[in-house]
């Protein structure tokens, strides 16, 4: 790695930014693709109507994985496409926790909720933390 004065360089710092934006867009990516693919036998069943809700809301999971994917390569300069997904995402997010006064659910749903209350907006500040670093000094 490359220091500065015992600091981390920016360009180090991007490129760990660009490394963690990458491995948690396995978690839509792949949760996305099998839910199009399974449907509702992915969660353990359900009628026609849940599985086809099921397929829709897991495209538009993949699809929130893709745009994320997007913003790797000049990743310092956007932070209006980070802040919009990111908002996304909590926004589901809180409807998951929202549903945690009614039943807990499994450990995947857990882990999911983890992941847009958490590991989404800090990856969000963190890429303010980036470009604050690359345009202001």
């Amino acid at each position: 790695m490359h220091y500065s004065g015992g600091m981390m360089s920016k360009e180090t710092e991007k490129r760990w930014l660009q490394t963690a934006v990458a491995a948690a867009c396995i978690v839509p990516l792949s949760a996305g693709l099998g839910g199009m693919v399974l449907g509702a036998d992915m969660l353990g069943g359900g009628g026609a109507d849940m599985d086809s809700h099921m397929r829709y809301l897991s495209g538009l999971l993949f699809a929130l994985g893709l745009c994320f994917l997007s913003l790797i390569p000049q990743i310092e300069r956007k932070g209006a496409g980070m802040r919009m997904l990111a908002f996304i995402v909590v926004t589901g997010g809180l409807g998951r926790l929202y549903g945690l006064a009614h039943e807990l659910p499994g450990l995947p749903m857990q882990a999911a909720l983890a992941m847009e209350l958490g590991v989404t907006p800090g990856l969000c500040l963190w890429q303010g933390r980036v470009a604050r670093r690359f345009f202001n000094g």
